[in-house]
């Protein structure tokens, strides 16, 4: 399944292609289930996703699972029939990282990414039967975490860096401010992390039901007035809209910490800063993930249930219909699942 822009519409289509074949130090993987991304939508809406701009046909889809069915040479450790996601991330070019960024390599200079355009030619994606991937980006699932749940391993990865960019959540006062995908998830990482009690704000009454389910204590519909809480230890900034920053500063106690993982528009947007000021805010950016998809799959076996969030799935012949589905939150939808073979 790809996305192609013919001129100033994207087409999403279904396209045969032929089947790859892994090379030394590489698997095949045979994918089952594939999770809708923001990105993903973002393309097929805008053909762009932040600074990343369409310019070639491009399989969408870096939220995986499935099973390897063909193994390269000179792999070890890896078989036939092993139950798989996938680390979607290939830092390139021969940078040194500075000493502040040891162990970082999210800010990683150069980064191509499953299914993104920021480089040409595009980083294919995993919205398709088969996908060759190297073996080292290859993370095997426990048999008790189903391919299902293991496609969401890259999300709930992102919202575990968030957590970790909050710093030790242990009996602190959480405030997640959005409870889309990102957002329930964050409301399940601080969870997971110890936090004693979870806020969870949003508009749409059926994106705080799922918050609820995935662990929120408390649910604030923004729509009918509600206030956020005062003085939360952390806030988790997961809308990205910002003309909330403001209520989200003056929620946070003074010299807390807010943590922004919703994306930003790439321009100027309006945002009421003042309370970083006079209240000591300190307002920290959260992107993408170092190795926590690793620690999503251990949290998914230690019981984080991500089941709630999956509202949706669809056979990938219906992928107009998913996508669409995924883009209009009035369906209800939240993480909406593709059923890829």
């Amino acid at each position: 399944m790809r996305v192609e822009k013919n001129g100033d519409s994207v087409e999403l289509r279904v396209d045969e292609v032929p089947d790859p074949l892994p090379g030394a130090g590489e698997v095949r993987v045979a994918m089952e289930w594939g999770g809708i991304c923001g990105s993903d939508l973002a393309y097929w809406k805008h053909g762009s996703s932040g600074t990343a701009i369409l310019r070639e046909p491009l399989i969408l889809g870096h939220e995986i699972a499935g099973h390897i069915d063909a193994v390269g040479e000179g792999v070890q450790g890896l078989s036939c029939g092993d139950r798989v996601t996938v680390h979607p991330a290939t830092n390139v070019g021969n940078y040194v990282m500075p000493e502040h960024l040891r162990g970082r390599d999210n800010l990683w200079p150069e980064c191509r990414y499953f299914g993104s355009a920021a480089f040409l030619p595009h980083e294919m994606g995993g919205f398709s039967t088969y996908r060759v991937v190297r073996a080292d980006q290859i993370r095997l699932l426990p048999e008790s975490v189903s391919t299902r749940h293991g496609a969401v391993a890259e999300p709930l990865g992102v919202a575990l860096h968030a957590v970790k960019r909050a710093g030790d959540l242990t009996g602190k006062r959480v405030l997640v401010n959005g409870t889309g995908p990102i957002g329930a998830l964050c409301v399940a990482a601080a969870r997971h992390a110890g936090a004693a009690t979870v806020y969870a704000a949003d508009m749409a009454p059926a994106a705080l039901a799922i918050a609820g389910a995935m662990g929120a204590d408390e649910l604030i519909n923004r729509a009918e007035g509600q206030s956020l809480p005062e003085d939360v230890d952390v806030a988790i900034e997961a809308t990205g809209v910002s003309r909330t920053l403001g209520d989200v500063f003056l929620a946070t106690v003074r010299g807390g910490r807010v943590v922004q993982v919703g994306n930003m528009p790439a321009g100027e947007v309006p945002a009421a800063l003042g309370q970083i000021v006079t209240r000591e805010i300190e307002y920290v950016g959260s992107y993408r993930f170092v190795d926590e998809i690793t620690e999503a799959i251990a949290a998914m076996a230690d019981g984080v249930n991500v089941e709630p969030l999956l509202t949706h799935s669809f056979d990938i012949d219906q992928a107009a219909q998913a996508f669409a589905v995924a883009a209009d939150r009035s369906t209800g939808s939240s993480k909406v699942m593709l059923k890829l073979s």
